[in-house]
């Protein structure tokens, strides 16, 4: 291989901007750029347009402006918008329409570094003389996400490999990113209701350094390959080196999930749900850890009909497993005993003592969420979704003033928007799979 310097690279440069003033004026251009396109669209009422035709096309407008900056500053603004494209099922059709295309594209694509920048970064984590550790290196990356890229290479002895490089200043802007972020979360709640923000905000700020940190991530992408080593349903690529900022493992091609869901076939995207659903129930107990980053471009279809698993960043520690009172209560609600549901709740701190609430409301509130376990099939669609939040978010029905009420404990804050984040792709997928023998086989507490 040659160095750096042999390679000329005249494309800008494009690392993460650090300096907050300059990210935080491109977020301040979302609430800026949309009211501004309100009162114009205002006028455009006036002169005679209707409403309809004035909001698609200021729905598409918006829709343009929240990927060209959310993508284009990747850190956390980009990883915002991943985790927030899981949901977008469940956002009512008229607003989804203009969405839906911009946020698919944030789960898999982000403007790629230079060469030259690529290079640095991989001189600074694998030293000075990291060339001779390749057979062979590609300049162009694979792949762009929210913090870092992918290069394919050939390592010194012959194995293909996916090289993941974090981008400069990913950490400033990273912390920067989600500080302003949180500044306007209404914004984003209004833009796409029955998505939860704030709650998805605080979680991705509170496990930053553990993505930051590439050498945790190894850590866990090995013990997911450990445990799922000759699975024949389940892969994960073995890591091959590792550095706080570079991350080696063996190379996969596969058909991206957000490929599976725009053009897959009804088999293919049923059994793309029934892999997922598979790896997100069985992973606390084979692994003592749970996938935690669920958007599409984390998942693959390999030709074998396995289920390819990449990224490992964002991970739940379950040192004893799934909680048995998730299965429990999740039995219970399928029964129908709602005061025993109550008492589940209210012992694991969802019912805080000081606040009143019904038994009833509160089973009326839960039991269409574990629907899909009452049949021996479950079809998993956009509509289900859309029907859920609009249930939970209509200001005038019980259900919303009852989910309102409840308490979300942190110790179940990342199981549930984890789970969350799951059926969202599932809804995405409009996959029909057993999941009801899927909960049985792995969920404690939910067959007994």
């Amino acid at each position: 291989m040659t160095d750096s310097h042999d390679y000329p690279d005249n494309r800008p440069d494009t690392s993460i901007p650090r300096r907050t003033m300059a990210r935080t004026a491109k977020l301040a251009s979302l609430p800026l750029g949309i009211a501004g396109r309100a009162v114009g669209g205002w006028g455009r009422r006036l002169a005679g347009q209707s409403a309809e035709d004035v909001n698609a096309t200021l729905s598409a407008k918006a829709a343009e402006q929240l990927f060209e900056v959310l993508g284009t500053l990747k850190g956390g603004a980009m990883k915002f918008g991943q985790a927030l494209s899981v949901f977008e099922a469940a956002v009512p059709e008229e607003f989804a329409a203009p969405y839906r295309d911009a946020l698919t594209r944030l789960q898999s694509a982000a403007p790629p570094m230079s060469s030259r920048q690529t290079r640095r970064v991989l001189a600074e984590q694998l030293g000075r003389s990291w060339t001779q550790r390749f057979a062979e290196f590609d300049d162009e990356p694979a792949a762009a996400a929210s913090i870092g890229q992918v290069h394919r290479a050939i390592w010194h002895d012959g194995r293909h490999v996916a090289v993941k490089v974090q981008y400069p200043g990913a950490d400033e802007a990273l912390r920067s990113d989600l500080r302003q972020l949180q500044r306007f979360s209404r914004l984003f709640q209004s833009l796409l209701p029955g998505t939860e923000v704030k709650p998805l905000l605080a979680e991705l700020a509170k496990r930053m350094d553990e993505e930051l940190d590439y050498r945790t991530e190894a850590d866990n992408q090995r013990r997911f390959a450990k445990a799922f080593h000759g699975d024949d349903q389940v892969f994960v690529p073995k890591v091959v080196a590792s550095a706080p900022k570079v991350i080696v493992s063996e190379w996969v091609s596969g058909t991206p999930y957000s490929k599976i869901i725009t053009s897959g076939g009804a088999e293919q995207r049923n059994e793309a749900g029934r892999l997922l659903a598979e790896f997100h129930y069985s992973s606390p107990a084979r692994v003592r850890l749970l996938h935690s980053d669920p958007h599409p471009g984390n998942f693959m279809l390999l030709d074998d009909g396995r289920l390819c698993v990449i990224d490992f960043g964002a991970v739940a520690n379950l040192p004893d497993g799934a909680p048995r009172a998730l299965g429990v209560m999740m039995r219970l609600a399928l029964e129908g005993r709602s005061e025993e549901l109550f008492e589940s709740l209210r012992a694991e701190g969802f019912v805080r003592p000081e606040v009143g609430l019904d038994a009833d409301d509160v089973y009326a509130w839960l039991s269409p969420l574990v629907a899909p376990l009452a049949a021996e099939t479950f079809h998993f669609t956009r509509r289900w979704a859309q029907s859920q939040a609009i249930r939970m978010s209509d200001l005038r029905s019980q259900d919303f003033h009852t989910g309102r009420s409840l308490n979300l404990p942190p110790q179940w804050l990342l199981i549930h928007r984890v789970t969350a984040g799951a059926i969202g792709i599932l809804c995405q997928l409009e996959a029909e799979i057993p999941v009801r023998a899927i909960v049985e086989r792995w969920q404690p507490g939910f067959a007994d």
